[in-house]
């Protein structure tokens, strides 16, 4: 794992904040001031990012590769609880308390990641709290995109929950097109690796073989 400062306040030629919704709602100038707390580390395939039972005291910002966040039951099992790739984040609770993660992270591929640590963060707050009221007002919206979701996913109408889901992927993984909005979902490399763990096997582009159904529930219990 090697470590250094995005001094620039570019990754990969783009604003890694800019990928957090909840600071999507900054301008361009609030943005640099933020950039300006970014640390950037590279990790190797299998090598940790978290230790269940750390404080990890960082938002954690996917800016190249996919890293697994997985437990060990009771038994010794693994439990892969989520996959994260790029653009995707996690730890935005561990900017405003203090708390111990009960779950491992270790990178799937070779990972860059960008981090904004919580003091650094809290005293920007401080410094400049019209940027603490834009985050609130994205972490208010953020909610009622999450209630929006419990509410479709408690209805009987099928049609309706499909189009939930098309509609947040749309707006998660989207890209335009000169058709409308291009979805590449990232379903087909977490497919990908279950399909090379040797639990499932893609026959066309529309089926799926489940080869060890055991397996699949213990990856979800």
């Amino acid at each position: 794992m090697s470590e250094h400062n995005c001094g620039c306040g570019n990754c990969l030629d783009r604003l890694c904040v800019q990928r957090v919704p909840f600071l999507s709602a900054l301008d361009r100038k609030e943005l640099q001031k933020v950039t300006g707390l970014i640390t950037h580390k590279h990790y190797l395939k299998g090598e940790l990012l978290i230790i269940s039972g750390q404080c990890n005291e960082n938002l954690i910002i996917i800016n190249q590769g996919m890293v697994k966040a997985f437990r060990y039951s009771r038994d010794g099992r693994e439990q892969i609880l989520y996959i994260f790739s790029v653009g995707d984040f996690f730890g935005e609770s561990n900017l405003l308390r203090d708390q111990k993660t009960n779950y491992n992270v270790e990178a799937l591929e070779e990972t860059g990641i960008c981090l904004i640590g919580k003091q650094d963060f809290q005293q920007l707050i401080r410094n400049y709290p019209e940027i603490g009221l834009k985050i609130m007002a994205e972490l208010c919206n953020r909610l009622e995109g999450l209630e929006n979701i419990i509410q479709n996913m408690g209805t009987n109408n099928v049609e309706l929950r499909v189009n939930a889901v098309l509609m947040e992927f749309a707006s998660k993984f989207g890209k335009d097109h000169p058709r409308g909005i291009m979805v590449e979902l990232p379903l087909s490399r977490k497919l990908n690796l279950l399909q090379e763990e040797g639990i499932i096997e893609t026959d066309g582009n529309k089926r799926i073989i489940v080869l060890d159904k055991e397996a699949l529930e213990q990856s979800i219990e």
